[in-house]
């Protein structure tokens, strides 16, 4: 396809009619701004809305073959407060010096807040995050799709670790702090997407496959986000997970931070719960369905997670727990296999298990299935939260190769 600009794609008879066509696949976009963190906006449907300040950036680092260079020099940038390397190009330093600011309506008191809930929650949060927000990402197809033809697809261990990073560093003790790493890991975030928009209408093999022309505009980034702390708190409040309401809108508001830092408009970050479920209600539920790229990647996650632990983090273990997490249909959609043993206990036993975790129930008389899950928790926490080494996260300079 070659080079492709916005302007190409909303002037053109074929971007009109791949409009029309998403229109069907996809809901109309009716989610008023006055319920984001902004309150107000234009409302301008986020599906033709991409990052105007990063992706021509981004795109002209890659024409101009400045991106190993640049690669080079952001490995020693690791900390939220460090200064930025010397022999940055100067419209990428300008750039990020704007980019790693917080914005203004952030709250330092909810954020420290927010750790004490992740202190608390830590293990749920490594299971939801592997096996609830994860696996979802691969019956999103949009992200399905645009991660499994893009560098990271060829890759999956590592595009694994570096998404876990995002989660272990939004969780972490000091995570937008000078002594942090969440503002560097969304400002390095922000220019890999760039990238993978520049990248990705080139590739031979993603346009016959999408059914949009540019990858991850703003409504996909939101669908993503809606994975991750949306379903989170959705999945704790039906577990019955007490949670003081304080805490609750704290971790909410590290992601609201979060999506800013990654790019995100104010005007579509939600302000509260109910405005989050509200949207993922509009944008994440109904896009959710299979794809070949999907299946595979969900394929290869379960594989992976079960090789780094052979022992209670085996396949058939990830599996059940992704289909009790997501449901029947998407573990059907995802050709995960019924596990008769599993399958059972958690749909009995998860719910004392959780009760007696949070001191709500006195402790059951089969603690051997208390230790089972418990145990669970704590190796899923492992996996999918722990730093596990440095992780760089670099720009990509091709696309998939086969």
């Amino acid at each position: 396809m070659g080079n492709i600009s916005r302007r190409k794609v909303l002037t053109t008879g074929t971007a009109l009619g791949a409009l029309g066509a998403l229109s069907v696949a996809t809901p109309a976009w009716s989610w008023s701004p006055a319920g984001s963190v902004a309150g107000a906006g234009p409302g301008a449907d986020p599906r033709w809305v991409w990052d105007d300040e990063a992706d021509p950036l981004v795109a002209s680092l890659l024409d101009r073959g400045d991106v190993p260079q640049v690669n080079a020099l952001l490995r020693t940038w690791k900390k939220n407060g460090q200064p930025l390397p010397d022999g940055l190009p100067a419209d990428l330093r300008d750039f990020m010096e704007r980019a790693r600011q917080l914005p203004a309506w952030t709250d330092q008191r909810k954020l420290a807040l927010a750790v004490e809930f992740n202190r608390k929650r830590g293990l749920y949060l490594g299971v939801l995050y592997g096996l609830a927000s994860g696996m979802m990402s691969t019956v999103i197809p949009h992200e399905a799709r645009a991660v499994y033809y893009s560098q990271g697809g060829a890759d999956m261990k590592d595009r694994i670790s570096k998404t876990a990073k995002l989660g272990y560093d939004i969780g972490s003790l000091k995570a937008y702090q000078p002594d942090g790493e969440m503002i560097v890991t969304c400002v390095k975030t922000r220019l890999v997407h760039a990238a993978v928009r520049h990248l990705l209408p080139q590739s031979p093999y993603w346009p016959g496959a999408a059914d949009e022309q540019i990858p991850i505009s703003q409504r996909d980034m939101m669908v993503t986000w809606h994975s991750l702390p949306t379903t989170v708190m959705q999945k704790l409040t039906d577990w019955r997970v007490p949670i003081p309401a304080a805490e609750s809108d704290a971790f909410l508001h590290s992601w609201q931070v979060g999506a800013h830092m990654l790019g995100i408009r104010d005007e579509y970050i939600p302000a509260s719960w109910a405005e989050a479920n509200s949207q993922a209600a509009q944008v994440l539920t109904p896009v959710l369905a299979p794809t070949p790229e999907g299946i595979k990647l969900a394929d290869i996650l379960l594989s992976l997670g079960a090789v780094v632990d052979a022992g209670i983090l085996t396949k058939p273990i990830l599996g059940s727990f992704t289909r009790f997490m997501l449901g029947d249909q998407i573990a059907g959609w995802l050709r995960i296999p019924r596990e008769p043993v599993w399958d059972s206990l958690l749909k009995v036993a998860w719910g004392p298990f959780i009760a007696v975790r949070e001191g709500l129930l006195p402790f059951p008389l089969a603690p051997q299935a208390y230790w089972l899950f418990d145990e669970f928790l704590r190796k899923a926490a492992l996996l999918f939260l722990s730093e596990a080494g440095p992780i760089s996260i670099e720009i990509p300079q091709t696309n998939r190769p086969s």
